[in-house]
């Protein structure tokens, strides 16, 4: 029983924190008001560049045409489709939570983390995580602006919102990033910790997000089943066109299931960011399709790396 709780300790975890902010959405308020899940934020993306090795990098700079491509697909295709996709099929309270999380950078962590257990690329991956970072970080605030400026009322300062992600994400990722070689040994004997750290941070993204609409979950009922449906729908399709576009540049087996997995994530955390400093407050459902897409990512990429690793092992 402990092993297991162990192992799947981050989704026992997701239950308890939806069950929290229905029993206890005042304390999201507090959350909120004292800016905790900010200032958490700032520290895990410091914690971020103090993890992040990139000695393997360099490596992968040859293949500029990869990471083109890579961005095409993560930053231009994926919002496109999402957006498409989602004025048919959702409300706009929900079309505009799947363009936050369409338009948002790859995942750092769980990507890297993925290609490695398929047995993948992971220096590929690595640089398609940096290199999606830093360019969503400027990309971001103007494709949302396109992409739903027409359908909200809300007026989106596309200069605001840069310099929020700048100075929340790109700054605390860089400074850690410097201080990495000085810290290099202590990292190693808290990589586990930082590990906890981060994803308890995503436990909060999701406890606030609840928390500050769950009179609206109740009211929406079964449309939420439906919204969960799309985000595992959409993650497949967008896997799909990934493994696609990996086998259109001929890539080896490494580096397809680097691309495939890598690629097709997305990061609820600069998602929460976005959604909080310019959405809440008209849109408070609009976290739910981010909060959905995240778990549809952790459990399919899991059995998709498993099944890289397996044809891996037989070639």
């Amino acid at each position: 029983m402990l092993s297991l709780i162990k192992k799947y300790w981050f989704f026992i975890g997701i239950f308890f924190a939806i069950i929290f902010a229905f029993t206890l959405p005042k304390l999201g308020q507090f959350v909120r008001e004292y800016n905790i899940l900010n200032i958490g934020i700032f520290i895990a993306f410091f914690i971020t560049g103090l993890s992040l090795e990139t000695y393997g990098i360099g490596s992968q700079i040859k293949n500029y045409k990869v990471l083109v491509v890579a961005m095409i697909s993560s930053l231009l295709i994926f919002p496109l489709l999402a957006k498409v996709l989602s004025s048919y099929l959702l409300s706009e309270e929900f079309m505009i939570g799947v363009c936050i999380i369409a338009t948002a950078p790859v995942t750092v962590a769980s990507g890297v983390v993925m290609t490695a257990i398929g047995r993948g690329n992971v220096p590929l991956a690595l640089i398609i995580c940096v290199v999606g970072n830093v360019l969503a970080i400027f990309t971001m605030p103007i494709s949302l602006k396109l992409l739903i400026s027409h359908d909200v009322a809300v007026e989106l300062p596309v200069l605001k919102m840069l310099f929020g992600l700048l100075i929340t994400v790109l700054i605390p990722v860089a400074v850690g990033q410097i201080l990495r070689p000085f810290l290099k040994d202590k990292i190693l004997s808290m990589k586990k910790f930082f590990s906890i750290f981060q994803q308890g941070i995503v436990l909060l993204i999701i406890f606030n997000a609840v928390a500050s609409s769950t009179d609206k979950i109740v009211t929406a009922g079964m449309t939420i089943i439906f919204l969960a449906f799309f985000m595992v729908l959409l993650h497949l399709l967008f896997l799909l066109i990934n493994f696609g576009l990996s086998k259109t540049i001929r890539l080896d087996l490494p580096s397809t299931t680097a691309f495939t997995i890598q690629v097709s994530q997305k990061t609820l955390t600069v998602s929460y960011v976005v959604w909080a400093g310019f959405f809440a407050f008209l849109y408070p459902l609009a976290m739910i399709p981010g909060i959905l897409y995240h778990l549809s990512q952790m459990i399919i990429d899991s059995l998709v790396a498993e099944r890289f690793r397996r044809i891996a092992t037989l070639s």
